[in-house]
């Protein structure tokens, strides 16, 4: 991919390290966020309710979004705004990239079923349908940051390959503060980590499958609609009666299974991701 330059007059802090600057922003306006939301609870002594980690996720939403759009002007100017906007409406591309959209939800299906066949019936997918809708919100805010300006400068650094697995751990670190929040089996208790874990395992993976459809198509509304099937596929099928334990291990192997799509992906057909 190719570098991005910053406009003459912009060399500030911002300017001379727009990557850097743009992680420390999304994170400090979204975990302050979710801290603020959590406040009341905590101030009180008493555990975060499932409300409150309900609504710390949109309050968390500000962070990439907001960061995407400012540091965007700063970087870039109005130029940069109005190209921003631009690659998030360049809905032309081939139908096989629209196709790619449907690997989530069949990757979550199929590790479930394969489970629930053979491990325990607790796997069985749920079918809360109505949980796309938690999807939207987060691939559409979201990727205005993690693809529309973070993930092309880090490619102006490094492959993209590299750049979409370095983008994925932090992905997955900016949810810590509701991580225990996520899933069914809530709260995780001594599940904590090794569910954080196995969820980052997951979600670096399919930041390397949504920066794959991004080089190819330089379109930040199919890495949207990847990242809202890919939220709306777990929250719907997500098993209801699994337990903690039986959701790390789930997690931990649709993880594994979709390293193996990204190794097939990478050897076959990512040879953009390469360079």
């Amino acid at each position: 991919m190719t570098s991005e330059r910053i406009p003459a007059g912009r060399q500030d802090l911002f300017g001379r390290h727009p990557v850097g600057a743009y992680f420390s922003l999304t994170f400090g306006v979204s975990w302050l966020a979710a801290l603020a939301v959590a406040s009341p609870d905590l101030v009180r002594g008493e555990p975060i309710s499932k409300l409150t980690g309900i609504l710390m996720f949109p309050a968390m939403l500000l962070g990439p979004s907001l960061s995407g759009v400012v540091m965007t002007r700063i970087a870039d100017g109005k130029t940069g705004l109005r190209e921003l906007f631009s690659r998030m409406f360049r809905a032309r591309a081939p139908a096989r990239w629209y196709a790619v959209l449907t690997i989530p939800p069949i990757l979550v299906k199929a590790v479930l079923l394969f489970l629930t066949t053979f491990v325990s019936p607790a796997y069985t997918p749920n079918r809360f349908f109505v949980g796309i809708l938690f999807g939207i919100p987060a691939g559409f805010l979201e990727e205005i940051g993690w693809t529309g300006y973070a993930y092309p400068r880090m490619c102006s650094r490094m492959n993209g390959l590299s750049a979409g697995v370095l983008l994925g751990l932090l992905w997955s670190l900016w949810h810590a503060p509701v991580i225990d929040h996520l899933g069914t089996a809530v709260p995780h208790g001594v599940y904590w980590l090794p569910f954080f874990l196995a969820f980052a395992l997951a979600m670096t993976a399919m930041r390397v499958l949504i920066s794959w459809v991004y080089v190819n198509t330089r379109s930040v509304l199919l890495a949207q609609l990847m990242h809202t099937v890919s939220t709306g596929s777990l929250v719907i099928f997500s098993p209801s009666a699994a337990t903690a334990a039986q959701e790390v291990m789930w997690y931990a192997v649709y993880g594994l299974v979709l390293w193996l799509a990204v190794a097939i992906v990478v050897r076959a057909f990512g040879q953009r991701l390469r360079h």
